[in-house]
C-alpha cells in the first residue's frame, strides 16, 4: 500500500470549501458570527520575492478538511467543543482580491474588509499572506474610536523604517503600528536568531515603549510575565507570524530558525489575553505551503486558528449575556 489513508473518511468528513467546514459568508456587511475567517494573499510584498504566501489561506482550509465531521467533538485545547451551546459560530468570508502591481489598492481592500467585519460585531481573523498584511488591518481599527494594544508573536521584531525602498513591507509592520494614534501599547514575543532588524531598530522600539520577550525568555520563564503586562479590560490585537513557532512544528516558513515557541506557548498567550481583556482582531501570516513538510505547518497553524475561534465564540457569548 503506497497511498496515504484518508483518515478524514474514517470520521465521516466530507469535502469542504471553508475552514473547518463552517458556513460561508460572502456579504461582509451582513455577518452574524463571533469571528470571520478571511484570506488575504498579500498586501505589500517585496519585489525580490513577490507574494510568496499567497496560497496559505486555501492550504489552511485544506488542513482542516479531515475534521469537518468532528467540529462538535471535545477539543482539549479548549476544554470543550470549539463552539459551545448558545455561541455564534465563525464564518469563512473567502479570500480578498490581490493585485500584484497595485499595493496601495491591496492595502485599501484589506482595510475596507476589516472595517466591514468590525462594524458587524465580528472579530476578524485575517489570514495572510506575508507579514505586510497586518498593517492595513491595524490601520482599519482606527475608525472604532478605541485604543488598542498589540500582542505580536513573531521571530522578528519588524521595526525597519523601510526595506528595499518599501516602508509598508513585512519588515516594517510594528514600526507602522507604533505610528498609529490608536495603538497605545506593543508587546512582542518570540524573537530569536538573526533577523532583518538592525540594533538601532531595536533601540527605537525600546525607546517607543515596546516590551520584548524573546523565545528563550518564554522557554525559561513561561508566558506569565507577558500576560502580567496586559491591562485588565484592554482591547487586544494579536498578530501571529507563524515563524515564531519552532520549525519542528511549522517548517513551512521562509526562514527556519531553531529555538522557536511551542504550540502551547502560543495557545497560552491566546488564552491569557482573552482572560485579561477583549481580543478585537487577529492575524495569522507567513505560512508558506510550498516550504512545508507533509502539511505539518498547516496542521499546527490551523489548530491555533481553531482554538482562537473557540475563544472568540466564548468571548462573544459572554458579551451577549451581559
Amino acid at each position: 500500500m503506497t497511498d496515504k489513508p484518508d483518515l478524514g473518511a474514517l470520521f465521516g468528513a466530507t469535502p469542504a470549501e471553508t475552514f473547518l467546514g463552517i458556513d460561508k459568508c460572502t456579504d461582509l456587511q451582513r455577518i452574524e458570527a463571533s469571528s470571520a475567517f478571511i484570506g488575504a494573499p498579500g498586501a505589500t510584498p517585496y519585489g525580490s520575492v513577490g507574494a510568496y504566501c499567497r496560497n496559505a489561506p486555501d492550504a489552511l482550509r485544506r488542513a482542516t478538511s479531515a475534521l469537518t465531521a468532528n467540529i462538535d467533538r471535545h477539543n482539549f485545547d479548549l476544554g470543550g467543543r470549539i463552539f459551545p451551546d448558545g455561541a455564534r459560530r465563525a464564518v469563512d468570508c473567502g479570500d480578498l482580491p490581490f493585485d500584484a502591481k497595485d499595493f496601495a489598492r491591496n492595502r485599501q481592500t484589506i482595510s475596507d474588509a476589516i472595517r466591514k467585519i468590525v462594524r458587524c460585531g465580528a472579530v476578524p481573523i485575517l489570514t495572510g499572506g506575508d507579514d505586510s498584511v497586518p498593517i492595513p488591518m491595524l490601520e482599519a481599527l482606527g475608525v472604532t474610536g478605541k485604543r488598542y494594544m498589540v500582542l505580536q508573536i513573531d521571530a522578528h521584531i519588524d521595526w525597519r523604517q523601510s526595506h528595499m525602498g518599501e516602508s509598508f513591507g513585512l519588515s516594517s509592520t510594528m514600526r507602522r503600528a507604533s505610528e498609529m494614534p490608536h495603538i497605545e501599547r506593543i508587546i512582542q514575543v518570540g524573537a530569536r536568531g538573526i533577523g532583518s532588524a538592525h540594533s538601532d531598530d531595536f533601540e527605537d522600539a525600546v525607546a517607543w515603549g515596546a516590551r520584548f520577550f524573546t523565545a528563550h525568555d518564554i522557554h525559561r520563564d513561561g508566558t506569565a510575565p507577558v500576560l502580567e503586562l496586559i491591562p485588565e479590560g484592554a482591547e487586544i490585537v494579536i498578530c501571529t507570524d507563524v515563524d515564531a513557532l519552532d520549525p519542528s512544528i511549522v517548517p513551512g516558513v521562509i526562514g527556519r530558525t531553531p529555538g522557536g515557541l511551542a504550540y502551547h506557548h502560543v495557545l497560552d498567550l491566546y488564552k491569557g489575553a482573552a482572560a485579561c481583556g477583549r481580543i478585537a482582531a487577529m492575524d495569522f501570516v507567513e505560512y508558506v505551503p510550498e516550504a512545508d513538510i507533509d502539511g505539518l505547518g498547516a496542521l499546527t497553524t490551523a489548530g491555533l486558528i481553531s482554538a482562537a475561534m473557540g475563544l472568540l465564540a466564548r468571548q462573544d457569548l459572554a458579551s451577549r449575556a451581559r
